[in-house]
């Protein structure tokens, strides 16, 4: 996990198309400028930031369904639930579930657990559009094979 540049996902591990599910794993770091007014003495990973850990599971979800053709931009948060606190080197499991996928809006359902517990949990609505630039499809691309879900992904 790289707080600073909104990489939150480490690795997936695994992926199921026909359940249209995906399980994959966080580290929070232990040192980040984001802990230093969250909270002085107190770090803790920012609820927001959870939420965008189980958004970007989320779009890596709808993007591999969609063979990385385009893009899923987070559109809504609903149900959003934050349980516990979450420590700097904690271990985070995140899941996503596809609930709808069609007429260019992707549903998901989400959660985050820490030792088994549950973190938190959502549903989540994504606007799938065209990639605006290439070098972000790129990125994605790239993205999607260091975190292990885009490796039968092909370029459009």
């Amino acid at each position: 996990m790289r707080l600073e540049f909104f990489q939150m996902i480490d690795r997936v591990v695994a992926y199921d198309e026909r359940e249209g599910r995906m399980s994959a794993q966080a580290t929070v770091p232990q040192e980040s400028p984001i802990f230093e007014g969250h909270f002085p003495g107190h770090p803790l990973m920012p609820g927001v930031l959870l939420i965008e850990t189980m958004a970007q599971a989320s779009g890596y979800l709808v993007l591999r369904r969609n063979g990385f053709s385009q893009m899923p931009f987070l559109a809504g948060v609903k149900d959003a639930k934050l349980r516990t606190f979450v420590e700097p080197g904690s271990l985070l499991e995140v899941d996503a579930m596809i609930e709808h996928d069609g007429s260019g809006f992707a549903v998901t359902r989400a959660e985050i657990r820490k030792a088994g517990a549950r973190v938190c949990n959502a549903q989540l609505t994504f606007k799938i559009l065209a990639f605006p630039a290439p070098e972000l499809e790129a990125l994605m691309r790239d993205q999607g094979r260091a975190i292990g879900i885009a490796a039968e992904a092909t370029p459009s």
